[in-house]
């Protein structure tokens, strides 16, 4: 529910619903203390608070998440000291409490990310004046109404000492600041020296080649219209992917760190978290986190003994987490992202399986004009909407006729297009999709390595849905949130029938489906084309 307008107060009764997981409702106007009993949602992974208008402490009750994963409290009007039970919370990727007015000393901070920016008195009790003021006691009969008047007059003269001191120490932190980051902009002599931007990392050059044993060809995971991808480790062990991106100079320094910061704003769990980039004169690198399962097209397509094949739940499973990816990226992020390449590739699988949308920022990051204006098209053949092709036209229906193929690919375990002994071929995976949904000959498409282990409505529905998401007419196609909506309903039957089989109460009510009668089968979207990548920036 974020950005949607919500006022009033959190009721506390949000501690009945224990077994929520995410919370979003950030950019609304809500209001009052965050209540305590937030604490009971022991199996909470993502919490999203920022943007509202809450006051009063944060609830030491956080603590007890320890399942958190995001926590983001930033701009709102919290008071008091960073409970210690939140800042010690181990499993936190990302923690964001910028722009309150929180104060005091703080214990150190153990999630992995984390911003504190915008917060004037907040402080480290080891490095940093801490501002008190003492109240002052109340002794009427020992302190006459002369020595209260100088008592005051000293108290204000050492306010005001102070404030001079810490406005004239932050001015010149400012100005050191920005010294130093046109020094880092204009001399490469000094790209060795690095600094923190928010929660992301600047990465030395030096680093990233240690990390990647100079670039290693045997480091290498992929390749693309983006540059090329290694994997790395940084000096604590900890494995990344590093992509070194191609025409560093298409866009100019400063511009491509403001897109950097934007882009590492865009935080969701089945969104690739960007830990920091590289740059200097002649290179352009992004640091992401690896990915031990690889991608959506890897699992697909070279599977082996080591690499089993998707069932058919972690297929649903997969395309329901890309569907929340890209619901975020076109609704819920400001300034909003358009993919522009939503593909089976660029769906990364974590260590459970999850799927996280991988790329999602280069379209913004690599092209200086606005994504919804007429562009030289980016992408890969087969995933690209007829306008875009046609036009160069992007927009968020763009992505929709993306992930349209990309179910299709969960599905068929296939490419999107067809192409035989290096010839080209007239035709996509989407006509053989629509001529056997005409036929109602839908199992056939299904992929030979899930062995006839599918459920035949599932494949109906999720079929009906590709279709609906792939119309050439971009404008009668679902938004993201209504393509969510109706994968939830597919996965929530799932669960349904699962719990009626084994003895549970069947759930009522669940309900999705796009009418044969709104899917024009008939569509003419066939081309002449080439099993080729475009090349360049997307």
């Amino acid at each position: 529910m974020a950005s949607v307008g919500l006022s009033g107060t959190l009721s506390s009764s949000i501690g009945n619903l224990t077994h929520l997981r995410t919370m979003l409702l950030q950019n609304n106007q809500l209001s009052g203390d965050i209540p305590a009993e937030i604490g009971k949602l022991s199996e909470l992974l993502t919490l999203d608070l920022s943007g509202n208008e809450f006051i009063g402490q944060i609830p030491s009750s956080l603590g007890f998440l320890t399942n958190l994963t995001y926590l983001r409290l930033s701009r709102n009007k919290l008071s008091g000291r960073i409970p210690k039970s939140v800042a010690d919370l181990t499993g936190l990727s990302f923690l964001d409490l910028s722009f309150n007015n929180l104060s005091g000393p703080t214990s150190k901070i153990l999630a992995k990310d984390y911003s504190v920016a915008g917060n004037t008195f907040l402080c480290s009790s080891s490095s940093q004046i801490c501002m008190h003021i003492p109240k002052p006691v109340n002794e009427t009969n020992s302190i006459t109404r002369v020595s209260s008047h100088h008592h005051h007059r000293v108290i204000a003269v050492i306010i005001g000492v102070s404030c001079t001191f810490v406005v004239s120490v932050m001015l010149l932190v400012c100005w050191v600041h920005w010294y130093r980051s046109r020094l880092l902009f204009t001399s490469y002599v000094q790209q060795d020296c690095e600094f923190n931007i928010g929660h992301l990392k600047r990465f030395t050059f030096r680093e990233l080649q240690t990390a990647t044993s100079n670039f290693n060809s045997k480091n290498i995971l992929g390749r693309g219209g983006f540059g090329v991808v290694y994997k790395g480790f940084l000096p604590n062990r900890t494995a990344v992917a590093v992509k070194r991106l191609r025409d560093p100079n298409f866009t100019g320094e400063m511009q491509f760190q403001t897109e950097v910061e934007m882009i590492g704003l865009a935080v969701h769990r089945n969104l690739l978290r960007l830990y920091g980039f590289c740059m200097t004169p002649e290179e352009r690198l992004l640091v992401y986190p690896f990915m031990p399962n690889g991608s959506v097209a890897d699992r697909l397509r070279d599977t082996g003994q080591e690499k089993p094949s998707l069932d058919w739940s972690k297929r649903m499973h997969i395309a329901l987490g890309a569907a929340r990816g890209l619901l975020y990226l076109h609704e819920q992020c400001n300034p909003k992202i358009i993919h522009r390449d939503v593909k089976a590739a660029n769906i990364l699988l974590d260590e459970s399986f999850e799927a996280i949308v991988g790329d999602f920022g280069l379209a913004k990051l690599l092209d200086p004009r606005d994504s919804h204006v007429t562009t030289a098209v980016r992408g890969t053949v087969g995933h690209i909407a007829p306008e875009y092709l046609s036009t160069g036209q992007s927009s968020e229906k763009t992505d929709v006729f993306g992930f349209g193929i990309l179910l299709l690919e969960l599905i068929t375990g296939q490419k999107a297009f067809h192409a035989g002994n290096g010839l080209v071929q007239k035709g996509m995976i989407l006509e053989t999709v629509r001529t056997l949904y005409e036929e109602k000959r839908l199992e056939v498409l299904v992929d030979r390595d899930l062995k006839g282990r599918f459920s035949a409505e599932e494949l109906e529905k999720a079929v009906e849905l590709a279709l609906h998401c792939t119309r050439s007419n971009p404008e009668l196609r679902p938004k993201m949130s209504e393509v969510l909506k109706t994968l939830e309903g597919i996965s929530g039957q799932r669960e349904c029938l699962e719990m009626s089989q084994c003895g549970m109460e069947p759930c009522e009510g669940q309900t999705f489906s796009f009418s044969r009668n709104f899917i024009d089968v008939h569509e003419d979207s066939s081309f002449i084309i080439e099993a080729i990548e475009l090349s360049g920036p997307r």
